[in-house]
């Protein structure tokens, strides 16, 4: 069976923090009876994955990634944005039609709306940040005109977007929530007994919205003696309080060999449109309790009082801090993190063999 993996973000290096698990989802795919194809930002690809990415697209996406992606050029203003969109959706259509897959894994519904006049079957990847694509006047009914002329799998990546889904495409599409691996190296993370002033980490995109209530709410709770490291790149001009040790940008490598083993759990207060955040599931992976808002993609992965806790006021990020503060609780927390990671996402394997059945599922349907 012939794949054609289809993604608008994909890691330049081994060090960049984007994309990084298309990488890892595209590394695990092929297998004795499943070859793959990349249309993707070029990056490192493992040897039995075929770059399926003209030169001129090659160019075209390198410069995409410098200017921060697709959906940086959405925030930078209406011609940008519809510059961009165009461009990409122009040139995935010309993709499409030049491939001769037998089945196309498409990642972001915003990347299956060019499959219009193509018979391709599709096994589409649903993300958080689709949610608010289908938010747009006409879009769902756009993407219902596209999906309906195939056989099609929408695949969220968790399993809470499967009802709004389901309503809006399930008689034209099938829904199948197709959870993300993590590497299996998360796993082996051995951390330190969590002591006083142990770290506690945020590692996101630095934006309003993915910061959400941590400014706001974090004042006064965190200091030297229980520090705030904050991880990530930023991505809007923000000014940022003191009291946040912020260290920049990270990457995978250092988060499993210096932050995750010393930190005392991860919080993350995000107000911004999430699916099931992977650097969530690798810190759970890793043993880290979880501190979190109650968005619908957090309270899919946290336990209030297993594996750590959800928070809607200041005055409940204070109980969740002091909680997990105690030695013996923050071990236990983060033991049950692991164990749900484990029970119910596993590693890339697991996850391709998924994908796998999906595309015989969507073939043979």
């Amino acid at each position: 069976m012939q794949v054609l993996v289809v993604s608008s973000s994909y890691p330049s290096t081994a060090e960049d923090w984007r994309g990084r698990f298309i990488a890892d989802m595209v590394a695990a795919l092929p297998s004795e009876n499943v070859s793959v194809r990349l249309w993707a930002p070029p990056g490192p690809v493992s040897a039995d994955v075929t770059v399926a990415t003209t030169e001129a697209d090659r160019e075209w996406l390198d410069k995409l990634a410098e200017a921060g992606g697709i959906a940086s050029r959405l925030r930078a203003g209406p011609v940008a944005a519809v510059s961009s969109s165009l461009g990409l959706l122009l040139r995935l259509r010309q993709a499409y039609r030049r491939e001769r897959a037998d089945v196309l894994h498409v990642n972001w519904l915003q990347n299956a709306l060019p499959l219009w006049g193509t018979p391709h079957p599709a096994v589409v990847g649903v993300l958080g940040a689709d949610f608010g694509l289908l938010r747009l006047p006409g879009m769902a009914a756009l993407l219902r005109t596209v999906l309906a002329r195939r056989r099609v799998i929408l695949a969220p990546n968790a399993p809470w977007m499967a009802p709004h889904l389901t309503s809006l495409f399930g008689d034209v599409a099938t829904i199948k929530p197709l959870p993300f691996g993590v590497a299996s190296d998360w796993y082996l993370i051995e951390r330190r007994p969590a002591v006083n002033r142990a770290p506690w980490l945020a590692v996101t995109r630095i934006t309003r919205a993915k910061l959400g209530e941590l400014v706001q709410w974090g004042a006064g709770l965190f200091d030297q003696n229980r520090p705030l490291v904050l991880l990530g790149p930023m991505q809007e001009n923000l000014s940022l309080p003191s009291w946040i040790d912020y260290r920049g940008p990270t990457y995978p490598k250092a988060l499993r060999c210096e932050w995750f083993p010393q930190a005392a759990g991860l919080v993350t207060l995000s107000r911004h449109d999430e699916g099931r955040p992977q650097v969530m599931i690798e810190a759970m992976a890793a043993g880290l309790p979880i501190i979190a808002t109650a968005l619908p993609a957090h309270r899919d992965l946290v336990l209030d009082g297993g594996n750590g806790w959800l928070t809607e006021s200041r005055e409940a990020l204070s109980e969740a801090l002091d909680d997990l503060t105690n030695p013996q609780r923050n071990r236990a927390a983060g033991k049950e993190s692991r164990d749900k990671a484990l029970r119910e996402i596993g590693d890339w394997k697991t996850a391709a063999e998924r994908f796998r059945a999906a595309y015989r599922e969507v073939c043979t349907s």
